[in-house]
């Protein structure tokens, strides 16, 4: 038997490894199951280059709790270590990393995360355990180790009477760390880091119902028979190539990857390139709501089938966090920190290509099957705007596929919507104006007029589209996008014809001045338009720019400073040829007059859904009045 003491000379390394090594405890097991898989196939390897002259079999890793013995055993059949290799990989490399890395980390070492750099995988065990064991047995012919440490410098090695190849380590369970003793707590931990490592991991056992007999008896009873119960995939889909992969298979793997979640994907993206760095995976795109921040944090990040973490800023672009499925990356280190996401070019490449595949693969959906394309458009708009706002590579290459609805739920491409509109929408001044509307039911009154003159109505709803159409105007020359509601049809889209008052300018001087005697909220500029005498008498509109402005300051830049808490303006058009001007303008009695243009503001209100409260208990009240 041969004692020793570890030469380290940070003094009590192990508290140290405890406290600092990782900020998460339950990271011990997935180390050591990740060890146990190197360890498992580095032997299938060397058995296939013939460097290791051993049947590999079908190997597993078995992870076992003795409750009652305070011991937690993960038992591989890999290549095992001689002595020799224990005394070189255990007490020396891994302890001079360990030295190193407190030295330079240490009053920052808790937060660094990257101890994966140092290969000290094996001393997070330390961590839950007062005292690990190593038995092992190399593929070479030779004796078994035994190596044991009680979490001081000191350790033990000598000769084991294990017969067979492989590794197993004991850890005996600290004072502190007797939860992980429980079945429930290593069952969810190897559900959430080793699902899909590749090697086969049993956990316990499993009753299994045997197949009925063909020419089973009527009194037949079914019998049962203890199986390994294997809690991994070792060969989940996106490690298969996509022309092995139907349909169903990507959606079984999604049913998979979230079994709490009932509702199919729209479709997958199925990542995989080996130049210049090595990434696979599959994202897909669910369905979408209104709200940019619940969708996030649902890919998983994974090296070589480890789950690393489900925060995958950086690596994923920001738009497409909203997304679900797996990518696996042996080119991102095990323990990310965010500074070194941020720092490391292979990460930025890995962004990029991830941006171009999913934009490819959009632009192939919208070729090969446009009307499918349409009908998923409304459930994936949000990523796309987003992404075509955040990346201006997919935004170069989304003119290709992004659509834009009109209210009769007809799709066109920008170009397409150009080439449509450019006769019957451009202005006095050459701009092609498009029409839009937010709210199909409350901006009714105003498509209906807009469509009445031959012009298209798009319906833009998505809650950054005043970002995004602020874009497609500073990169579309004489393009302008303006609300239906935002003015009146005859201002919206300026012609050359103007239509001819009625009233004098001395009668619209009276009138103006008969209305603000009457409208006394500010936030209501009067504004008397000659229209056609069939146009509504009374329309509130609010200005397209600083109902934009607002609007983009409130969902986050490209405002102006304080928009977003400015109070709402509109702008009352009064059509100067409606009957109703003229019966205003003429009336004699006060009260009445009062009580009429009340009346037309309030429809006005209504039909721009601003009629509330005790303002709409009056209207009622009035309208009750004047119909008696």
């Amino acid at each position: 038997m041969t004692t020793g003491k570890i030469n380290v000379s940070v003094e009590n390394i192990f508290p140290l490894i405890k406290k600092f090594l990782y900020s998460d405890h339950e990271i011990f097991l997935r180390e050591l199951v990740s060890n146990a898989t190197d360890a498992t196939l580095k032997l299938k390897h060397l058995a296939n280059i013939g460097e290791a002259k051993v049947e590999y079999g079908n190997p597993i890793i078995e992870i076992k709790i003795d409750k009652e013995g305070k011991k937690i055993h993960i038992i591989d059949q890999g290549l095992g270590m001689t002595a020799e290799e224990v005394e070189k990989y255990i007490n020396q490399v891994a302890f001079s990393g360990a030295e190193e890395f407190l030295e330079k980390y240490k009053d920052s070492a808790k937060d660094s995360g990257i101890i994966g750099h140092f290969g000290l995988g094996f001393y997070s065990a330390f961590m839950v355990a007062e005292k690990v064991e190593i038995i092992t047995k190399s593929y070479k012919n030779e004796p078994a180790a035994h190596w044991t440490c009680d979490g001081s410098p000191e350790f033990t090695l000598e000769s084991s009477d294990k017969t067979s190849r492989g590794t197993e380590i004991i850890l005996h369970i600290a004072e502190d760390s007797l939860e992980f003793l429980e079945e429930g707590k290593i069952s969810g931990l190897l559900e959430k880091y080793n699902k899909f490592m590749p090697i086969p991991i049993k956990f316990g056992t499993r009753t299994e119902t045997l197949p009925k007999p063909d020419d089973a008896p009527e009194d037949y009873v079914a019998e049962t028979i203890e199986v390994d119960n294997i809690i991994n995939n070792p060969n989940p889909a996106w490690t298969k190539q996509p022309t092995e992969l139907t349909d169903e298979d990507y959606k079984e793997f999604y049913r998979e990857l979230y079994p709490m979640q009932f509702e199919e994907p729209l479709f997958n993206i199925h990542l995989n390139v080996d130049y210049p760095f090595n990434l696979t995976g599959i994202l897909y795109f669910p369905k979408m709501t209104g709200d940019l921040q619940i969708q996030k944090d649902k890919i998983q990040l994974y090296q070589n089938q480890v789950f690393v973490t489900d925060n995958v800023e950086g690596i994923v672009p920001e738009f497409l966090t909203m997304l679900k499925g797996v990518i696996d990356s042996p080119d991102i280190p095990l323990n990310v920190s965010r500074s070194y996401l941020q720092a490391d070019g292979a990460v930025k490449k890995i962004s990029n290509y991830i941006t171009r595949k999913v934009a490819d693969k959009l632009k192939s959906l919208f070729t090969e099957n446009r009307e499918d394309f349409e009908q998923k458009w409304n459930d994936i708009k949000i990523v796309l705007e987003y992404g075509m706002l955040s990346e201006p590579k997919f935004y170069e290459k989304a003119g290709a596929f992004a659509l834009y609805p009109t209210v009769d739920e007809k799709y066109y491409t920008l170009e397409e919507l150009k080439e449509k509109t450019k006769d019957t929408q451009t202005d006095k001044n050459g701009n092609l104006v498009i029409l839009y509307a937010s709210n199909k039911d409350a901006q009714h009154s105003y498509i209906a007029e807009a469509q009445a003159k031959g012009y298209d109505v798009l319906l833009l709803d998505s809650p950054i589209i005043s970002h995004l159409i602020q874009k497609l105007e500073a990169d579309n020359e004489k393009l302008t996008f303006v609300r239906v509601d935002s003015d009146h049809i005859n201002n919206l889209i300026k012609k050359e014809e103007e239509t001819i008052s009625k009233l004098s300018d001395e009668e619209k001087e009276k009138l103006k001045t008969e209305l603000e005697g009457v409208i006394s909220d500010k936030k209501y500029s009067i504004q008397l338009e000659a229209l056609d005498s069939q146009s509504a008498p009374f329309v509130i509109t609010q200005p397209e720019f600083l109902r934009r402005m607002k609007e983009m300051s409130q969902t986050g830049g490209g405002g102006m400073f304080g928009m977003g808490n400015m109070p709402e303006m509109y702008n009352l058009v009064v059509n100067t040829n409606h009957e109703l001007a003229s019966n205003i303008l003429n009336s004699t009695d006060k009260s009445h007059q009062e009580a009429v243009v009340k009346q037309a503001l309030d429809l006005a209100k209504l039909s721009q859904n601003l009629l509330k409260g005790e303002e709409l208990t009056a209207f009622v009240k009035r309208s009750f009045e004047l119909i008696k």
